[in-house]
């Protein structure tokens, strides 16, 4: 990112991704401060869903070093875990739980104010309302993916990292999403996700990282040829 590393909050130095001692992509150099978004775009098989995890301390790095704020990540931390929202899996539900009562949880966890109408506000923002109180096995998996991504917007955050956040979301639900990650973003959030949809990553990034044998950063107008075929 073109800004000074001192600003970073998320910050990758040499990073090697991978697993059981096999790298799944070349060596990563990130810095990501407040209010800008790094979309990690590549074919299939590339890993980015492997250099997500690594970089919010899901998987040990094979290699050189990921911190946050200064400290090295370590997802045990109740203030990493304050600080940064992510979704990762769509099923990382409290399965006793209605989807409104798993997002209030949620909001009240993280101390946020007039809990019920910024769950109602985000059921709404989501298309959820009719199906808030259903449990998330009921729910398909569409659904599903909205009430992930609800539970990452209705709790405050420094950092937000998604994985592939279009994923069986209808066109008219992406481009809101796009615009309201950009706009999150413009409000001073750090957002970092991986994605195959090329205006998603227009709308929402500041620049693309090409996750493959070697890893570049490309502007965002960029991306489109970049990203042809990619999907598969």
């Amino acid at each position: 990112m073109p800004d000074s590393p001192d600003a970073a909050l998320l910050r990758a130095d040499e990073l090697t991704a991978g697993h059981d001692d096999v790298p799944t992509s070349a060596p990563v150099h990130l810095h990501l401060p407040p209010g800008r978004a790094l979309a990690v775009i590549g074919p299939n098989g590339a890993g980015k869903s492997t250099l997500l995890h690594t970089l919010v301390g899901l998987l040990p790095p094979l290699g050189g070093s990921v911190s946050f704020d200064g400290e090295p990540v370590d997802e045990r931390r109740a203030s990493f875990r304050r600080d940064v929202a992510q979704v990762l899996d769509d099923d990382a539900f409290f399965p006793a739980l209605t989807g409104r009562e798993h997002l209030l949880l949620t909001a009240r966890a993280h101390g946020v104010e007039d809990a019920e109408e910024v769950v109602a506000a985000e059921l709404a923002a989501f298309g959820l309302e009719e199906r808030a109180d259903a449990l998330p096995s009921r729910l398909s998996s569409g659904q599903r993916r909205r009430l992930a991504l609800a539970a990452a917007f209705v709790r405050p955050a420094r950092l937000l990292v998604l994985d592939e956040p279009e994923r069986r979301l209808d066109a008219e639900m992406r481009r809101t999403l796009a615009e309201r990650v950009a706009a999150e973003r413009d409000a001073g959030l750090a957002v970092l996700f991986a994605s195959h949809d090329a205006a998603f990553v227009t709308t929402a990034a500041d620049e693309a990282l090409l996750a493959d044998e070697e890893c570049v950063l490309l502007p965002p107008e960029a991306v489109p040829a970049t990203m042809a075929g990619t999907e598969g």
